[in-house]
């Protein structure tokens, strides 16, 4: 599996779960970070004086790593730059590399729509445009190109206003404790560790919800994803 993260802690809050109940089946589980979040999303390690973007994207990458160490995920970092965030095509072509060795399943990434974080979408539109051009044969002929990974969008901050409406739901309930494990090393978010806990809890309920009321199974926690690309199927049951 691949995760194609704006920010180095957007993996942790959005696909946690997903990471540690995959690479706990067998998976093996590949977080690309293409930026460390260090101008945007560490407030609080700014608030501390004395700090210097290197100072700020070096807790980062610490905090990062120890959380996919907990999920069980390789890390690799692009330090793009955030807030905005810009991708050229060296990276692009990183991404694709990416993609030919890994062979994902599948790709998570972000909504493709957010009007409170432009990097969010570029993040989406970054790893389908390296997904299309991990399929072409006539990109570095005699590698083995990819198949067609499904593509995932995971749960923005803001779904309505993002147009996200998810329709997967991921049952993380037996991961859950590890999850929030990972999320308890992004201490320059703290303020976000209760609000993913709460999204996890409420996804649960709706994932129960849509088992049937009459199913067995207990579902506590659950990350909701919005599938871009089309299921191909033999049975609809």
């Amino acid at each position: 599996m691949l995760v194609v993260s704006a920010h180095s802690a957007d993996f942790v809050w959005r696909a946690g779960g997903a990471i540690a109940l995959h690479k706990q089946n067998g998976y093996r589980a590949k977080v690309v970070c293409l930026s460390f979040g260090e101008r945007g999303e560490s407030a609080k390690l700014w608030r501390k004086g004395e700090m210097t973007l290197e100072k700020v994207k070096a807790a980062r990458r610490e905090e990062a790593e120890r959380s996919a160490e907990i999920l069980g995920a390789e890390v690799e970092f692009f330090d793009l730059g955030d807030y905005p965030l810009r991708v050229p095509d060296e990276a692009l072509m990183r991404l694709v590399d990416v993609y030919r060795e890994l062979q994902p399943a599948f790709v998570l990434s972000h909504s493709q729509k957010d009007p409170y974080n432009f990097d969010h979408p570029l993040a989406m539109h970054v790893a389908q445009e390296a997904r299309i051009i991990a399929q072409a044969e006539g990109h570095n002929p005699g590698q083995k190109v990819v198949g067609a990974p499904a593509v995932y969008a995971f749960e923005p901050h803001q779904t309505e206003q993002c147009d996200w409406v998810p329709n997967t739901f991921l049952d993380i309930t037996e991961v859950w404790e590890t999850k929030r494990r990972a999320i308890e090393c992004m201490a320059g978010q703290e303020h976000l560790w209760d609000y993913y806990t709460r999204v996890a809890l409420q996804r649960g309920v709706q994932a129960k919800r849509n088992i049937g009321i009459t199913a067995t199974r207990d579902i506590k926690y659950a990350e909701g994803y919005m599938r871009v690309t089309p299921s191909v199927t033999g049975d609809l049951a």
